[in-house]
């Protein structure tokens, strides 16, 4: 494997579609494999965005939104043949860098992925919450499900559920996954990501 050379900096109206490639592939041997963009967000809060770029392609992202003294990572993602590098973490590292200094706090949203789970709790963030996400997906029954008269039950359905419920609902349907909050006070993170 060849090493990239990357750097980090703002995205740019022009990493559009080599942002697009790189979030699906790097989402399409996770959990998050369907969860598909064909464009890139506009966030109404304030956001630092941020790709890792070998040449003018892009190799890692990382959007960050801020709310107050809140802000929530909505995507961080690593191209597949990139990956093992640093990437994420030189991410999240200029991110925290350039956090307001209000906000207290970052938190991120992941599935089950185990290489995922792991990054985050390297990068000093610690688990507060989980709960789970349930596909309907076709053949299966849709038992319990009801639409408006002039529409047929529905083929696919991604629904939110209590995680007490994890066992009776892994019995039902195919796709089920425990989705974790994870969260990093800022100060805690800025001391980390500097070594």
């Amino acid at each position: 494997m060849i090493m990239p050379i990357f750097r980090v900096r703002d995205y740019a109206s022009s990493d559009r579609d080599s942002w697009l490639r790189c979030r699906l592939l790097g989402f399409f041997e996770t959990d998050y494999y369907d969860d598909v963009w064909t464009e890139r967000p506009d966030y109404e809060r304030p956001a630092i965005r941020l790709v890792a770029v070998d040449g003018a392609t892009v190799i890692g992202i990382l959007d960050l939104v801020v709310d107050g003294e809140l802000a929530t990572i909505e995507t961080v993602v690593v191209h597949p043949d990139a990956r093992g590098q640093g990437i994420a973490s030189a991410l999240l590292g200029q991110a925290l860098q350039r956090l307001p200094i209000q906000a207290g706090r970052v938190d991120a949203w992941t599935r089950e992925d185990r290489a995922a789970n792991a990054w985050y709790r390297r990068a000093g963030f610690r688990e507060d919450h989980r709960y789970l996400h349930v596909y309907l997906g076709p053949g299966e029954s849709r038992a319990g499900f009801s639409t408006p008269d002039e529409l047929d039950g529905p083929m696919h359905a991604f629904l939110h559920a209590r995680i007490e419920d994890e066992d009776r609902l892994r019995a039902r349907f195919r796709r089920v996954y425990v989705c974790r909050r994870y969260v990093l006070d800022t100060d805690q993170g800025r001391t980390r990501t500097r070594g």
